[in-house]
């Protein structure tokens, strides 16, 4: 059988190869780091609340690195980066487009990864006036909503395909994100998909600033 057939078969039967992976969560010795603010808030409206989270793309050699950030009320990707390092500049990069396209959230979360506690990322969200909230160490279910993305994105995609290049990779993974945002039934949201929730949400809520809703 070839690899495509062999790809197929484990995402029907839920099975997923075993290799080393990167850790895309290491914390970095003197940053600050910033209590848990979800904790039994509710959450009503887009822009409340953010999410931020990485995590790798398995390509024929290699890794490349993807950072998202959600909103977390109706779970659309706002904002997306692919790099090859693991450094912070592509996290703040998304950042940047998500905050620049949607307007500041009240609040981000993310885990105390080495990339969500630099100057770089925490000065660009309190300047915006948003509040900076972190997982508990070791907690990924504090980000329970970004983490079942990365379950449906590599199962639905990533496992399907043995990308050689970064353009391939990243094609790839817009092709999807544009389907999930747009296209896919999310059963939280009454059978619509995320951007629908969220377009409709903001103009329920905000009916006299409208976002310029970039495609």
């Amino acid at each position: 059988m070839n690899e495509k057939r062999i790809r197929r078969l484990m995402r029907l039967m839920g099975l997923m190869p075993i290799y080393q992976k990167p850790n895309t969560s290491k914390a970095a010795k003197g940053h600050k780091t910033y209590p848990y603010l979800l904790r039994r808030l509710r959450v009503t409206r887009p822009n409340q609340v953010w999410a931020a989270d990485i995590t790798y793309l398995p390509m024929r050699r290699g890794f490349l690195y993807l950072v998202a950030i959600m909103d977390w009320q109706t779970r659309k990707v706002l904002a997306w980066r692919i790099s090859n390092t693991l450094e912070a500049e592509f996290c703040v990069e998304a950042l940047n487009e998500a905050i620049h396209r949607f307007g500041p959230p009240e609040i981000m979360n993310t885990d105390q990864g080495s990339q969500f506690t630099p100057f770089a990322w925490t000065d660009r969200l309190r300047r915006s006036g948003v509040r900076i909230s972190m997982d508990g160490k070791g907690r990924f279910l504090d980000n329970i909503f970004v983490e079942r993305l990365w379950r449906s994105l590599k199962y639905e995609c990533v496992y399907l395909h043995a990308w050689e290049t970064g353009s391939e990779a990243k094609a790839g993974v817009r092709e999807w994100i544009e389907f999930y945002n747009r296209r896919r039934p999310h059963s939280a949201l009454g059978g619509k998909p995320p951007a629908v929730v969220y377009w409709l949400s903001r103009d329920e809520t905000q009916p006299d600033q409208q976002e310029q809703r970039v495609a």
